[in-house]
């Protein structure tokens, strides 16, 4: 059984993605990492970064981000099959710049990767996630913070990044990450693991750096850079009392990156959101109410969230 990491990556280093942090956590149980590499900006130093982990698993793809598809995050989904296609294992793990796996989950990941890899009905494996926010003692238990995600596929053709590359559909046929018609979700078994999300774990001026990159690719650059020259230098992130406390460890690959936080004065760990922004998604009225539902009255188990997999619940 062979083991490919995939992923894809521009600017990273600058936005302060924890991609080599990402990269390291589970190389130890992949034969090989593919990341493609958009050539970014003069100052940032991501490919460099890669290179200087000196391991011959990893294969960069140097590529170019074409802006006339920043829309709705098909850039992200065309990245992504373009390090997929060129991956070799019977697994591919796939995780994103700011996902990272804990040691403790790789041996349970590698032995249910053993486990299917003859039950050909399993096209992927979906985990657990664990969305941080802030710093690195909160994080997302709120509605319509998914939840689960498939994040490792069969190596088949069929299977390509979906949308804005949150996902994985099989394509009878391919005309782009957006194709509804021809495609249907992917059936997948869990496996009991865990994806550490950290992309909303920034310096406050390097978050909103990072939403405006983001929403470059969705809304259109200008459109974005528009709405950016009038906002606010800061991301508020909000009263973090507001979410889940974090209790357990980091994964080791992190620590190093924990310490340096140093934003913690810019933070507000109580009262009142700001009554002048727009209020984040777990601050809404509609979803505290959603989310205290779940909790209390349906075992924790979201209501109504878009479920792109089918899961086979007999594995």
């Amino acid at each position: 059984m062979k083991i490919s990491g995939f992923s894809f990556v521009r600017n990273g280093i600058k936005l302060y993605y924890p991609v080599v942090e990402s990269i390291k956590s589970i190389l130890p149980i992949c034969d090989e990492f593919v990341i493609a590499v958009g050539k970014g900006d003069e100052d940032d130093t991501t490919r460099e970064s890669i290179i200087a982990l000196n391991d011959p698993k990893i294969k960069i793809i140097d590529t170019i981000w074409e802006e006339k598809y920043f829309k709705k995050g098909i850039i992200n989904a065309l990245q992504t099959d373009i390090a997929k296609q060129a991956c070799n294992g019977d697994w591919l793990f796939y995780l994103q710049a700011d996902e990272v796996v804990h040691e403790k989950y790789l041996p349970i990941i590698q032995k249910r990767c053993e486990e299917l890899l003859d039950r050909e009905e399993v096209e992927g494996l979906l985990f657990r996630y664990k969305h941080f926010w802030g710093d690195y003692q909160h994080y997302h238990k709120a509605h319509g913070w998914y939840p689960y995600e498939i994040r490792i596929i069969r190596n088949l053709p069929q299977i390509h990044s979906y949308q804005s590359a949150q996902s994985f559909r099989w394509f009878d046929y391919y005309d782009g990450p957006r194709q509804e018609e021809g495609t249907r979700k992917l059936r997948v078994a869990k496996v009991d693991a865990e994806i550490y999300h950290y992309g909303w774990v920034r310096p406050p001026h390097l978050m909103q750096n990072k939403c405006r990159a983001l929403n470059s690719l969705h809304w259109g650059r200008a459109k974005a850079e528009n709405y950016y020259q009038q906002a606010p230098e800061y991301f508020d992130y909000g009263p973090l009392d507001r979410l889940a406390v974090f209790t357990g460890t980091h994964p080791k690959v992190m620590e190093e990156r924990i310490k340096a936080m140093d934003w913690q004065d810019k933070l507000q760990y109580s009262g009142k959101p700001n009554p002048f922004r727009e209020p984040h998604k777990h601050e809404r009225f509609d979803n505290r109410v959603l989310s205290w539902i779940e909790h209390n009255l349906n075992g924790g188990e979201q209501i109504g969230t878009f479920r792109n997999y089918q899961l086979l619940r007999n594995l």
